[in-house]
């Protein structure tokens, strides 16, 4: 929906022109008046205790906020269950007090559901969105001015909720993560991917809130300056928590304090701050002061990059403006020609293309291409369903790859973090239906150079298309940055005349429109023999003329010198490093007799087990189980193969090179070996139980529930 403005200066603010002072830490002031343990739920002493919240409210709008958020934070149906109380009574309540409070501005606050997304969770996205969109229409009817989202950890649940309002209010979304003293989330999102991901969701601020203090913040601030296509928001805690000898929990910044660290915040873009847990309305008073004594809106950073970007949840990769930095896509996943890959994704079985993304990822591709194209399929599901098992493996941002609207869709909606559309093309069915798919869920896409009438044979008529797409992309919302322009390789055999022409439109698209560049390489060589040689000749022509985001087969020894080269030439390899550190991999294997760019794997059950666990994956690890089974007992697969490979995941978590979903996906490869060691031995004799029992328990839904369970 479109979004309306309460009022004018809330319009300034949308539009970086204004700063807002929001208010601070609600949950402070019930604590300090006595009224936390009165619910489990504190949203609900907006129906008990409304007086008391309308007075707590009051003081920030007499310490100056101009927007009060409701007390609202956990009014969902979840959180609700058992209370005998619905989602908009509660906002209607809420609204109703932060208005009669004094409220300037009046957002609907909406927090995390308290449950876990799929897979790491029960909570399927849809019904994570069912659960927000209900939350925003109530905010919308009780007549909020706009709505904060806030705290959110995990930046899939953060999209979830962010669409939901989007989709089913027209109020302006302020949109809040956050993050650990690493700099990332506990799912690996850094503060970059949030606003890349968010902002071009369609978020009206994005930012940064609770955790850390204003001085720890400051520079997750700086980081999503670049990235925002939208204002930034700040509201940090009050210090850094620490346990008091009476078991409270204590911030230990003051006002003053506080107020002057917020001054790098300012200075970094920020033109939405407020305070979180800790800080209190003598915090904001201080923070007013500092709004109103300050010409904040000439004295902020470098602002906005128009860079092409992608992410998945933990990577970002971005082609800077002016740059000449080049980003591989994997080309592997992709079923044609591939008879296993395509039975196995017709059979619902994703190992093989967990492992093909992991050897691309490990051989230097910066994107994976994804295609489930296999005809008899449903599509949509097994795209969606492959897009979720490698974002659980790999962290590079994966390119959806589908001519089906239906399976684009399926897959971008549940990607955590920014896709890359491959693609649409000139033709008007598909800048109709792929464009408005690509903006609703803020990707970056690849424009085919053909329409109606095929592949032009000029590259000035690939050109000419090229042209109609970006218009009809930008008309369609999306920015001149979020496109780039793949002007279709052919195969010199049956289209030699045609080549130089390719590489005439690469230029020409560069140098003319502005875009970045794509191009699926090894289409030159169909037909002919040796086909390495004549794709890493094309290649290098390719980079001369400006290709950015090569389409190749990361683990052709040739693609990758070609590369390694190139990244010299460009200055994108400082120091010829990875150029030597290439040369020398390629001199080892060589060396060993192993052709280069071709990995060497024993097979041996125990190292195939060993990966299978490092990259999640179910099927192999359960196989290769049962083959170690032939050999050895029970005990010695788990004590000598599972154990060892379950630390080297513990110690990946640990230097921070795996995230949560990785490590998830390790545990449920272990698991399916586990349950045929349990199975090969049979229901364990009475007499050898022993007859104390364990007990194992965390809070339900809490994120340690992984662990147990």
């Amino acid at each position: 929906m479109a979004n309306t403005c309460a009022s004018e200066f809330l319009d300034r603010v949308l539009h970086g022109q204004g700063l807002m002072l929001a208010d601070g830490g609600m949950g402070t002031l019930i604590q300090q008046a006595g009224l936390a343990h009165v619910h489990d739920v504190p949203d609900l002493l907006n129906l008990t205790h409304a007086n008391e919240i309308r007075d707590l409210q009051h003081r920030y709008v007499e310490a100056g906020s101009d927007c009060i958020a409701t007390n609202t934070f956990s009014s969902n149906r979840l959180k609700l269950a058992g209370t005998d109380t619905n989602v908009e009574e509660l906002y209607i309540a809420a609204a109703r007090i932060a208005r009669e409070a004094g409220a300037p501005l009046v957002a609907g606050d909406i927090g995390p559901t308290g449950s876990l997304l799929a897979p790491l969770g029960q909570l399927s996205f849809e019904d994570a969105y069912d659960v927000f969109a209900e939350q925003a229409r109530a905010a919308q009817a009780a007549g909020c001015d706009l709505i904060f989202l806030e705290t959110f950890a995990d930046l899939l649940e953060a999209k979830a909720a962010l669409l939901a309002c989007l989709e089913n209010t027209s109020l302006p979304v302020f949109a809040t993560m956050t993050f650990g003293e690493d700099g990332r989330t506990f799912m690996g999102t850094t503060p970059a991917i949030a606003a890349t991901t968010l902002s071009a969701l369609g978020a009206s601020a994005v930012g940064v809130n609770c955790s850390l203090g204003p001085t720890e913040i400051a520079p997750l601030v700086t980081q999503m300056a670049s990235f925002a296509r939208c204002p930034l928001m700040a509201q940090p805690n009050a210090g850094l928590p620490r346990i008091a000898e009476d078991g409270t929990t204590v911030y230990d910044v003051d006002a003053e304090t506080f107020a002057r660290s917020m001054a790098d915040i300012l200075q970094a873009g920020a033109r939405v701050v407020g305070g979180c847990c800790g800080t209190t309305p003598e915090h904001i008073a201080a923070l007013r002061r500092l709004l109103d004594e300050g010409n904040w809106l000439q004295e902020s950073g470098p602002g906005y990059r128009p860079s092409f970007v992608m992410t998945s949840a933990q990577e970002l990769v971005e082609l800077a403006p002016g740059g000449s930095k080049l980003a591989v896509v994997g080309e592997r996943i992709n079923p044609t020609g591939k008879p296993r890959l395509k039975e196995a994704l017709a059979s619902g079985a994703y190992d093989l293309a967990v492992s093909e993304a992991v050897a691309q990822v490990e051989a230097g591709a910066d994107i994976l291409d994804i295609n489930a194209g296999v005809p008899g399929i449903d599509e949509p599901r097994v795209l969606r369903e492959l897009t979720e098992r490698l974002q659980a493996t790999v962290s590079a941002p994966l390119q959806i790859d589908s001519s089906n609207p239906d399976a684009l869709e399926a897959a971008c909606r549940s990607y955590a973090g920014r896709p890359l559309v491959n693609s649409v093309t000139g033709k008007a069915e598909s800048l109709a239906t792929v464009l408005p798919l690509a903006a609703r869920y803020g990707a970056t896409i690849v424009g085919l150079t053909l329409d109606e009438t095929g592949i032009p044979p000029t590259a000035k008529a690939r050109l000419a298309i090229a042209e109609r797409i970006i218009d009809a992309a930008l008309g369609a919302g999306l920015r001149l940055e979020d496109i780039a322009i793949d002007c279709l390789v052919m195969a010199a055999a049956t289209n030699q005349p045609e080549i130089p022409e390719i590489l005439e439109a690469v230029r020409l698209c560069k140098e003319r429109l502005g875009v970045r560049t794509v191009l699926g390489v090894s289409n030159v060589s169909f037909g002919l023999p040796v086909r390495p040689v004549l794709n890493a000749s094309f290649l290098t022509a390719a980079l001369a003329c400006g290709l950015d985001l090569p389409i190749i087969n990361p683990l052709d020894g040739r693609y990758r010198d070609a590369i390694a080269a190139f990244k010299v030439i460009n200055g994108q390899d400082a120091g010829c490093l990875g150029y030597v550190e290439s040369m020398q991999d390629a001199v080892s294997a060589s060396a060993n007799g192993s052709p280069s760019g071709e990995a060497s794997a024993s097979g041996e059950p125990a190292a195939v087990l060993h990966d299978a666990i490092l990259t999640g994956q179910r099927d192999t690890a359960a196989e290769a189980t049962r083959q170690l089974l032939a050999a050895h007992d029970a005990i010695t697969i788990a004590g000598d193969v599972l154990a060892p490979a379950l630390d080297e995941v513990g110690l990946r978590y640990d230097e921070g090179s795996y995230f949560l979903p990785q490590l998830m996906a390790a545990a449920e490869a272990a698991k399916s070996a586990f349950d045929v060691l349990a199975e090969a031995n049979g229901p364990a004799d009475a007499t050898q139980r022993n007859s104390l029992p364990i007990i194992l328990a965390t809070v339900e839904g809490d994120i340690h529930d992984i662990g147990k369970n």
